[in-house]
């Protein structure tokens, strides 16, 4: 290992380390998707699946009931319960997909701080 490396090493937290070392890969989506699993937002994120596979089940129940209503007044309630389930789950995917963006944004912030880590111990 050369010295700026050493440098580098010392410059960054064993957290940032660790983090850098699972990032050194480029991910696919199914490898994006796992991550959203990891770390200390796994239970909020098992719990918004388990919701979203709820939020579906009711969205299908609504739009069957729905689609065997005798009136007017059941037609409507049941289309504005399947409406109400499908954006629950729409908005709960949204969240998903906003963490897994927002880990791909942590991963780059991080090769710029080494960037940025690298730049400064050339000056020195």
């Amino acid at each position: 290992m050369t010295n700026l490396e050493e440098r580098i090493q010392a410059a960054l937290s064993e957290d940032d380390e660790a983090f850098l070392r699972r990032l050194q890969t480029e991910r696919g989506l199914f490898t994006q998707i796992g991550e959203i699993f990891k770390g200390p937002m796994r239970w909020w994120t098992v719990a918004v699946n388990v919701f979203v596979v709820i939020a579906t089940a009711v969205g299908v129940w609504a739009v069957v009931r729905m689609l065997g209503a005798e009136d007017t007044r059941g037609l409507i309630l049941w289309a504005a319960a399947g409406w109400a389930a499908w954006t629950l789950q729409i908005t709960l995917k949204q969240w998903l997909w906003d963490r897994m963006n927002m880990l791909g944004i942590l991963r780059e912030l991080k090769r710029i701080e080494l960037r940025l880590v690298r730049l400064e111990d050339r000056r020195v």
